[in-house]
């Protein structure tokens, strides 16, 4: 088992950034893919951005390439998203995820199995 407490999130105006931190309770972080998902009210959880075990492989959603950056640092137990120019409709809830199943596709909801509270990111015009 792992707990993922997510935190970074808060109120900014269009065009600026973010940097959200995702620390991690578990022995070996580097035992675990993990992965950023957000869920705007009234919207099905979607996919952002996922990085695997080591940080060599890196999934991004279309939606947020170019501005969207995930790491991880297994030392600190701790993955980070840094949002750049954000967009209003970038308002959302945003989770981190964890998983230690070898995932053979894209990153989707079901496939992995501890998840953070979410923190809330919201974006003025």
């Amino acid at each position: 088992q792992v707990q993922l407490v997510e935190s970074g999130g808060g109120l900014v105006q269009a065009g600026g950034s973010l940097r959200l931190s995702c620390a991690a309770s578990a022995r070996t972080l580097s035992s675990y893919d993990m992965a950023w998902f957000r869920q705007a009210p009234g919207k099905e959880r979607e996919f952002v951005a996922a990085i695997s075990r080591g940080g060599g492989r890196i999934t991004s959603a279309d939606s947020v390439k170019g501005r969207f950056s995930i790491s991880r640092d297994n030392a600190k137990n701790t993955v980070y998203l840094l949002i750049n120019s954000l967009k209003p409709e970038d308002t959302a809830v945003y989770y981190c995820a964890a998983t230690d199943r070898i995932l053979l596709g894209t990153p989707r909801t079901r496939d992995y199995d501890y998840w953070g509270q979410g923190t809330q990111v919201t974006v003025s015009s």
